[in-house]
């Protein structure tokens, strides 16, 4: 093996470092709209649409109309797509109309009395932060908020329901609601054509009675509350193009670039390892090795070579190594092609629910390229049961999680919240679980099997060679522990992101950065099970294959840890159903993680010893 040839890896990295890097900033700001614009005249009428109410301290959403809110004649259900309804999305029609560029002051929407239950009701969303959903023009309503350490507007989706307080002089802590609502629709303007298109929705929450707009509306059984809104138009030099960016507009832009340089500064550090070993050590024992004359000169050599002969020989569990391998690859093609999609733009955050519905969409396709891994390195280990490592593979993972999903769907099911996802959409997952996934999964493993396997570059001995007692370092434990660290290094600030956009309910668009992270944790996740990997075989320890998966895989439990911390640090829940929901949410997703970087290892490991041992010359 020349030099050159092993510098062809380090060289496909760097570039693809590079091009994600190119792609990083423009992608940040750029997208294409998911919906055509819609062109108003003076007097249109504007359709509000009131979604779901939502609350950081629960994370359990409700249907807006499950208050006694103000309800139009017929409560009619906008189309929503597979991702809107997992997300909770309840999307409906409004009592609340208004009219293109004609403003309205204190215009009655309703008069509501309200009993026991429906005043304890209200009072329990208040205490536990909801905040209420609007939509108009498919752009979401927002609350400005001065922040005078930046000298700038920064907006809260959503307006509160309600707060507590005190009346003046008084002790006792009351709780009010907000049922008179500033709007503000702003909108660019055609000066050729006057035709008008809504660039900006915005509202200011106030709790008041008619009688007195001094005094707060309180919530209390048997007292009527009247709803009302006033309702203005300004004309903005925004245009409809770049109406998102307010909402998609990133502060802190440099935290992620210091989380790039970071990443980056792991990946060349464990870059320069692997550079080490494979122009240096790895060279010079090659070449060692094949300038070797005579037996007893090979007899005394030592290290990776001595383990030629049992190297590739079948592990222990091969069937479930090829199954999560599988899975893995059917992880690694989702996010990918996912992500290429979003850095181009054609995930749009107007189009709610796109991203999940593609990532479901997605993974159902890739079972092709699951059961075709699945079934080579199936037939790699001489197995012919190709049916059976096809149907684990269809049903191990998805069936895990399908299992997870639905008793934490059951507890969102026992508090009565619209994020429950009904039984209708259970059966169409189910049907794109059996009707296209398990059927991929089929043909690509039979074709998968119909190739000729894999070969091993070197003969497997009959009789396996004792492995050596290793040195405390080598145990595997620690070994698996150690490697798990860097991989999660190279992620873990922008997981914080992640984690706020989901469980914060934030916008989160800057997918450049996040490609970019990806990129990163791929090369990272290769070079730290190559050096383990390496570190192991010249310690005679020839049992490299699940190690190498677990190596990475095992940053899944940093993963599940730093989620817990920021339960605790970040998070204000309270209610056990809520925590269990996010320790149920998050185990599923570090579970997913293990399998995506588990197997990102293992193939890297897979291709190293079989460059490095179809490089020496075997007797």
């Amino acid at each position: 093996m020349r030099p050159p040839a092993m510098l062809r890896w380090a060289a496909v990295a760097l570039a693809l470092a590079a091009a994600a890097l190119l792609a990083a900033a423009p992608a940040a700001a750029f997208y294409l709209p998911g919906v055509a614009p819609n062109d108003f005249q003076k007097k249109d009428p504007l359709l509000v649409k009131v979604n779901k109410l939502t609350s950081t301290k629960t994370q359990l959403p409700y249907s807006y109309y499950s208050l006694p809110f103000c309800k139009p004649d017929t409560i009619v259900d906008s189309a929503e797509n597979l991702g809107e309804v997992l997300r909770g999305d309840r999307i409906e029609n409004s009592p609340y109309l208004f009219e293109m560029r004609e403003p309205k002051m204190c215009q009655i929407v309703c008069r509501a009395s309200i009993d026991d239950k429906q005043a304890k009701g209200l009072k329990e969303k208040i205490e536990d932060e909801y905040r209420v959903n609007m939509i108009l023009d498919n752009l979401p309503l927002v609350v400005p908020i001065a922040r005078q350490d930046r000298d700038a507007i920064v907006y809260q989706g959503g307006y509160h329901v309600g707060v507590k307080g005190q009346y003046a002089g008084s002790k006792d802590e009351k709780v009010f609601i907000h049922n008179h609502l500033t709007f503000l629709v702003k909108y660019h303007k055609d000066e050729t054509t006057e035709l008008s298109r809504i660039v900006g929705f915005e509202v200011k929450p106030f709790s008041k009675l008619v009688t007195n707009s001094d005094t707060p509306q309180e919530v209390e059984a048997g007292k009527e509350i009247i709803f009302t809104y006033d309702v203005g138009f300004e004309e903005s030099d925004v245009k409809w193009a770049s109406r998102w960016d307010t909402y998609l507009l990133m502060t802190d832009d440099q935290i992620h670039w210091f989380s790039i340089v970071n990443s980056l500064m792991i990946v060349l550090f464990l870059s320069g390892m692997v550079a080490m070993i494979m122009l240096r050590t790895l060279y010079r024992d090659i070449s060692r090795y094949n300038q070797l004359e005579t037996e007893e000169e090979a007899q005394e050599e030592t290290g990776w070579k001595l383990v030629h002969g049992d190297v590739f020989r079948s592990p222990a569990n091969s069937d479930l190594l090829c199954v999560c391998v599988g899975t893995g690859v059917q992880f690694f093609g989702m996010l990918l092609v996912t992500m290429i999609f979003a850095v181009l733009g054609f995930l749009s955050p107007s189009n709610r629910g796109g991203l999940m519905t593609a990532m479901l969409l997605t993974w159902v396709l890739m079972g092709l390229f699951a059961g075709y891994a699945s079934s080579r390195f199936y037939k790699m280990f001489k197995g012919s049961e190709w049916k059976s490592i096809t149907l684990r593979t269809a049903f191990l993972f998805p069936g895990i999680s399908f299992g997870i999903f639905f008793i934490l769907n059951a507890l969102i099911w026992g508090e009565k919240s619209s994020g429950a996802v009904p039984f209708t959409t259970m059966f169409a997952l189910v049907l794109l679980w059996f009707g296209i996934s398990v059927p991929l999964v089929f043909v690509g493993s039979y074709l998968g099997f119909k190739q000729p396997a894999i070969e091993a570059p070197v003969k497997t001995n009959k009789i396996p060679r004792q492995v050596p007692e290793q040195a405390w370092y080598m145990n595997p434990a620690f070994t698996i522990l150690i490697g798990g660290i860097l991989p999660f290094g190279a992620v873990f600030i922008e997981l914080f992101f992640i984690l706020t956009s989901i469980w914060l309910h934030q916008f989160y668009y800057i997918f450049g950065f996040l490609f970019l992270v990806f990129i990163i944790l791929i090369i990272t996740c290769a070079e730290i099970t190559i050096v383990l990997c390496y570190f192991q075989l010249c310690s005679e320890d020839y049992n490299w294959w699940w190690r190498s998966y677990l190596t990475s895989g095992s940053s899944a439990i940093y993963l599940f840890l730093y989620a817990g911390f920021y339960f605790f640090t970040k998070l204000q829940i309270t209610k056990l159903v809520s925590g269990i929901l996010y320790f149920g949410y998050m185990l599923l997703a570090s579970f997913a993680f293990c399998v995506l970087t588990g197997t990102i290892g293992f193939c890297a490991c897979f291709w190293f010893t079989r460059l490095i041992y179809s490089s020496v010359k075997i007797d």
